[in-house]
């Protein structure tokens, strides 16, 4: 970090006398304080505890100041109205005073993906950093930006949004150059009531961006009215100005072609959805100058977050398709197709194991029995389905699948039958066979997939 405490204290309007603090370097700001380390600067933020309560712990392990929001005695502190507002204010001068290029993206389904796919392109040719893990809110963001290291050109931020407002919080924040929203799905339905409001909230990422900024946004109508005039655009998909073509899905990779590079781009994950995200970070990446052939070759490298559209092995040796992180309807949808697509082992079968999506709102018992669309006999041999919501997705597929081949385990206040599930999974599951495990992180389908990978 390239700044010094009497710098902070100017930048966030410290209420109190700073002049006999000494302006020291700052080595790194945390609102952890098990992770200060000496030279620090401790943000004490209110949560399930308030971060004052550990600020003389952090003054313990070696932090030179903390911001407060009451005076303190004894204590070296900058005084100032709100600890999270002081952050965010810190991070957007943080962006001015080194002049990294800021990268944005955000969207209902692939955006971790995305960021990832970008953040690899550019490092071919630039020093660049990315948002860690989920670290893409009001909190998340700023610690980000204030944690690149000092020589970052390029960096690559990951927005999040559970309501309407969030997005364009960020975007202030950061002030994006280049900036992508990847879908507009039904993600968070329930804070937002119906996707036209989630498509608000993905545009607000315009507010903090020069109209001479490049936005790229998917070929869909619903985000028309939102779009700011004379905002720089670019739509992808079919219609769009960016496209792709001769698509082809296997087990492990996707081969595509793009209309605006020559040749034919790989890349090492399944999903089609992914030809489009990679599409995204490759024009993304050539209007920041990376050559057409190290597009290709980083393209057919990539470092993915985990747990996105993932195979792996079980112990017995059967194929593992997971995707466990979080849930959609249109990622459902689309993961279901992709693994319909993909041919059976020999002697083997397809298992498919669906839990609840989260955050749906009054429409989510209609949203998960629209999932039988998805669902047919000629393509999965098995079906397994956990929760609450899922359960009405149950008596449709026990009406079109062969008696004994659909099955259901309750999740509720009074009852949870996920060991059950894990058992018959484990039982069930041969070593010819393919499974997919698709639902909201918080239905713990991860621990299936673990269980699977380690049974000895």
């Amino acid at each position: 970090m390239n700044l010094t405490l009497q710098e902070i204290a100017r930048v966030i309007g410290a209420k109190n006398d700073t002049n006999l603090l000494s302006d020291l370097p700052i080595n790194k700001i945390e609102f952890d304080s098990r992770l200060i380390e000496k030279g620090d600067l401790f943000i004490p933020l209110k949560g399930l505890r308030d971060g004052h309560d550990f600020i003389d712990l952090a003054i313990e392990k070696g932090a030179v100041v903390t911001l407060s929001e009451k005076d303190l005695v004894d204590v070296p502190y900058l005084l100032v109205d709100d600890c999270l507002v002081a952050l965010q204010t810190l991070a957007s001068y943080y962006i001015d005073k080194t002049g990294v290029d800021v990268i944005a993206v955000t969207g209902s389904n692939g955006k971790t993906t995305t960021k990832d796919m970008i953040f690899d392109l550019l490092a071919t040719t630039y020093p660049t950093y990315k948002t860690q893990g989920n670290y893409n809110n009001e909190i998340g963001l700023p610690y980000t930006i204030l944690s690149m290291p000092k020589d970052t050109q390029k960096l690559v931020l990951e927005m999040g949004q559970d309501h309407l407002g969030d997005i364009a919080l960020l975007s202030e924040i950061a002030r994006p150059k280049l900036a992508a929203i990847t879908l507009i799905g039904e993600a968070h339905l329930e804070f937002f009531g119906t996707r036209q409001k989630i498509a608000q909230g993905k545009m607000q990422l315009t507010k903090g961006m020069a109209l001479d900024s490049l936005l790229l946004i998917p070929n869909d109508a619903i985000v028309d009215e939102f779009i700011p005039q004379g905002q720089t655009v670019k739509r992808f998909g079919q219609g769009g100005e960016l496209y792709l073509t001769n698509l082809v899905e296997e087990k492990e990779s996707l081969r595509f072609r793009v209309n605006f590079l020559d040749e034919e781009l790989s890349i090492p994950v399944t999903g089609k959805y992914n030809a489009t995200n990679a599409m995204i970070a490759a024009y993304i990446a050539l209007e920041e100058g990376i050559s057409q052939e190290k597009i290709i070759s980083a393209l057919a490298h990539l470092n993915l977050t985990k747990n996105r559209t993932e195979w792996k092995k079980a112990s017995n040796g059967a194929d593992i398709l997971s995707d466990v992180y979080n849930a959609n309807p249109t990622a459902m949808r689309l993961i279901l197709e992709t693994f319909a697509n993909i041919p059976k082992n020999e002697a083997g079968r397809k298992l498919v194991v669906l839990a609840d999506m989260k955050e749906l709102g009054p429409t989510s018992q209609a949203l998960h029995e629209s999932m039988i669309d998805s669902l047919s006999p000629d393509d999965f041999d098995q079906i397994y389905l956990y929760g609450q919501d899922i359960k009405g997705l149950f008596d449709l597929a026990a009406a079109k699948f062969p008696q004994g081949t659909v099955h259901y385990f309750v999740k509720n206040d009074q009852q949870d039958d996920f060991e059950q599930l894990v058992a018959t999974i484990v039982a069930e599951l041969d070593r010819d066979d393919q499974i997919l495990l698709k639902g909201s992180n918080s239905m713990n389908l991860a621990k299936i997939v673990d269980v699977l990978e380690n049974k000895s």
